[in-house]
C-alpha cells in the first residue's frame, strides 16, 4: 500500500507569490537570530553550510593543484596534511552531514506532516548555535595552522603532542556532534507525535521514513564518537593511556569506537539523500513509489545494519579473521536495502510519464553516481581485495562517489524541487539542466582516474607520488576544475532567482504532498486550517484525474 497525505488543498492559495510568509512576518537581525521558526532555522543552516562548503571546496582544490605535478612543489608535505585533514572535517562534519537533515529536513518535515513546527522550536535553534560555535572552533583551528592527523583523528597519531590543534578540531567536531543529536531528537519526537489526522505510519512520504531512520542512527551513533573524542582529549591533557600503546594504551581501540560510529554516519548522509531522490521521482514519473512499503522497511533495514559493519574499516588492522568475515559477510548483506531502493526508483520510471525538470535531472544522475559507488563498496567488503586496496586512491574514488557525489547530488536535486516552495521564485530551467550536467561530467573525470589510480597502488595522503602517476592525476585535477565551474554556476542562477526569477505559485511542479497544499513562500504557522489527509501517499492518479482536478479547482 501506498501513501503520503495529500487533501484537498487547506487554504485557497493565490497563484502568485505570497506577500506575507515566514520571510518578511518579522523584520530586524534580531528576529532571525531568536526566531523558533523552522523554516528561518532552515534558512541560516543554509548559508552556514553553503559557506563552509565553500571553504571545503577551496581546500580540495588546493589538495588537486598539490597533485598536478609528481613534486611536493606548492607545499610542504606538512602543510600538505593539513590541507587535506581541514577538508576532510569540514567537508564531512560541517557540510555533508548536516546539509539535509538540518536544511531540507529542517524546512520540510512539519509542512510534510501537517505540524506548525518543530516539537521543540528553543531546542531546533539550540542546535543551530552549536553548529556556529563547532563552526568558530573549527575557524579558530584553521587560523591556528590546522591539524594534520587525517579527518578520522586517528591514533596514536592525534594523541602525540607534536601534531597540531588536535583539541580544538577534536572539539569541533564533539560540538557540531551535539548539534545533530538535538535535530534528531527533535526530529522523531514530530514524527511521532505532530503529524496531522489521517496521516498513518504507511501514508507518510518516504522522505519522512528517511529522516526518521537517519535521526535514529543520529542519535544513538553520536554520542560514540563524541566520547571517544573526549578520550582523546583526556589523554593529551593528562597523560593517560587509553589509545597510545607507549602509554599502554591500545590504538585499535579508538579504531573500534570511531568506525562504529562513523559507518552509521554514512548513513546520516546517505538516507536524507535518498529521501530527496524518492520525492523527485514519484513527482516527476507522475507515478506512486514502486513498492513503496519495500523503499520505507529498506530505510529502517540500513540504519539497522549500518551498525553491525563497522569492522570492515579494518581488516589490515590485526583483527580475527575470522571476525573479519563475518563482517564481510554483513557488509555484503547491507547492500540488500541499498539496492532495493535502486531497482524501486528504476522500476518506477518505467513506463512513467517522466518529465525531465531540473530536479530529475540531478535525480537521474545520483543513479549513476550511487550505483558505481555502491558497487565498488562490494570490492571494499571483500577481504582479500580490500587488503589491496586499503589506504590507496580506490578507497578515495569510492568515498566521494557515494558520500560527495551521490549526496551533493541529491541535496542539489533537493534544492531545486523545493526552491519554489522555500522563496517563491523559480530559477532558470535551462542553466539548471545544463550545471547538473557539468557537476555530474566534472566528477566522473575527478574520481573515475582516482580507481585506477588505486588499482595501481597510489597511496592516498602523500603529496608526492611517481611520475607514472601524473596523466591521471592531471586529468582529475581539470575534471575538478569543471566541477567546480558547475557548482559556480549553480550557486549564481539560484541567488539571482531570489529577486528576478519568476513567480512559482503554491505548485508549480503540479506534485503531491502537504507542502504543495500551502503558499509559495508558507506563512509562519505553515496552514492557515489544520489539514486533514484522506489520500494514499503519491497518489498521482487520483490528482491527475478529472475528480481529482475538480476537487482541487473547487478548494
Amino acid at each position: 500500500m501506498s501513501a503520503t497525505a495529500v487533501l484537498p488543498p487547506q487554504t485557497k492559495a493565490a497563484a502568485g507569490y505570497n506577500k506575507h510568509n515566514y520571510l518578511n512576518q518579522e523584520h530586524g537581525l534580531l528576529s532571525w537570530l531568536l526566531t523558533g521558526d523552522h523554516k528561518r532555522i532552515a534558512i541560516m543552516y543554509m548559508v552556514a553550510v553553503s559557506i563552509f562548503f565553500m571553504v571545503g571546496g577551496l581546500l580540495a582544490m588546493a589538495v588537486r593543484l598539490e597533485l598536478l605535478t609528481p613534486q611536493a612543489d606548492l607545499m610542504s608535505p606538512d602543510t600538505y596534511n593539513k590541507a587535506f585533514t581541514m577538508h576532510g572535517i569540514v567537508m564531512v562534519f560541517f557540510v555533508l552531514i548536516p546539509a539535509v537533515p538540518a536544511i531540507l529536513g529542517n524546512f520540510l518535515v512539519p509542512l510534510m506532516i501537517g505540524a506548525r513546527d518543530l516539537a521543540f522550536p528553543k531546542i531546533n535553534l539550540l542546535s543551530f548555535y552549536l553548529y556556529c560555535v563547532a563552526a568558530l572552533l573549527l575557524l579558530y583551528t584553521i587560523g591556528a595552522g590546522g591539524v594534520d592527523t587525517g579527518w578520522t583523528f586517528t591514533t596514536p597519531l592525534s594523541t602525540h603532542y607534536v601534531n597540531t590543534n588536535v583539541i580544538s578540531a577534536g572539539l569541533a567536531a564533539f560540538v557540531a556532534g551535539f548539534s545533530s543529536i538535538f535535530t534528531g531528537l527533535n526530529f522523531i519526537a514530530t514524527i511521532h507525535r505532530m503529524r496531522a489526522p489521517g496521516l498513518t505510519w504507511f501514508r507518510l512520504p518516504l522522505f519522512i521514513w528517511s529522516m526518521y531512520s537517519a535521526s535514529v542512527i543520529m542519535v544513538l551513533a553520536t554520542p560514540v564518537v563524541s566520547i571517544t573524542i573526549v578520550l582523546v582529549a583526556v589523554e593529551r591533557l593528562f597523560n593517560f593511556g587509553f589509545f597510545d600503546p607507549t602509554k599502554g594504551g591500545d590504538p585499535l581501540l579508538f579504531q573500534h569506537l570511531f568506525w562504529f560510529y562513523s559507518h552509521p554516519a554514512v548513513y546520516i548522509m546517505l538516507l536524507p539523500g535518498m529521501a530527496c531522490i524518492s520525492e523527485i521521482m514519484a513527482c516527476f514519473c507522475r507515478k506512486r513509489i514502486f513498492g513503496y512499503a519495500a523503499v520505507a522497511f529498506s530505510s529502517i533495514a540500513i540504519a539497522m545494519f549500518s551498525f553491525f559493519v563497522w569492522e570492515h574499516h579494518m581488516y589490515i588492522m590485526g583483527v580475527s579473521q575470522y571476525s573479519a568475515l563475518v563482517f564481510s559477510m554483513l557488509t555484503m548483506l547491507v547492500a540488500v536495502p541499498s539496492a532495493i531502493k535502486v531497482f524501486n526508483w528504476t522500476f518506477t520510471m518505467y513506463k512513467g510519464s517522466i518529465t525531465f525538470a531540473a530536479p530529475m535531472i540531478y535525480a537521474i544522475c545520483c543513479l549513476g553516481l550511487f550505483v558505481v559507488g555502491g558497487c565498488t563498496g562490494v570490492f571494499l567488503g571483500s577481504l582479500g581485495m580490500d587488503v589491496h586496496l586499503t589506504e590507496t586512491y580506490f578507497i578515495v574514488a569510492h568515498f566521494h562517489f557515494v558520500m560527495v557525489g551521490f549526496v551533493l547530488m541529491a541535496f542539489l536535486g533537493g534544492i531545486h524541487f523545493w526552491w519554489p516552495k522555500m522563496f517563491g521564485r523559480m530559477y532558470p530551467e535551462g542553466i539548471a539542466k545544463a550545471s547538473a550536467v557539468i557537476i555530474f561530467v566534472g566528477f566522473y573525470i575527478t574520481f573515475g582516474p582516482q580507481f585506477v589510480l588505486g588499482y595501481m597502488g597510489m597511496p592516498r595522503r602523500y603529496a608526492a607520488y611517481p611520475a607514472e602517476f601524473q596523466v591521471l592525476n592531471v586529468m582529475s585535477t581539470a575534471g575538478a576544475t569543471v566541477m567546480g565551474a558547475g557548482f559556480f554556476m549553480t550557486m549564481i542562477y539560484l541567488l539571482w532567482s531570489l529577486k528576478y526569477g519568476p513567480v512559482a505559485g503554491p505548485n508549480p511542479w503540479n506534485a503531491y504532498g502537504l507542502e504543495w497544499e500551502t503558499l509559495s513562500p508558507p506563512i509562519t504557522q505553515n496552514f492557515a486550517s489544520a489539514p486533514t489527509v484522506t489520500h494514499e501517499a503519491y497518489d498521482y492518479g487520483w490528482m491527475d484525474s478529472e475528480q481529482g482536478k475538480t476537487a482541487r479547482s473547487a478548494a
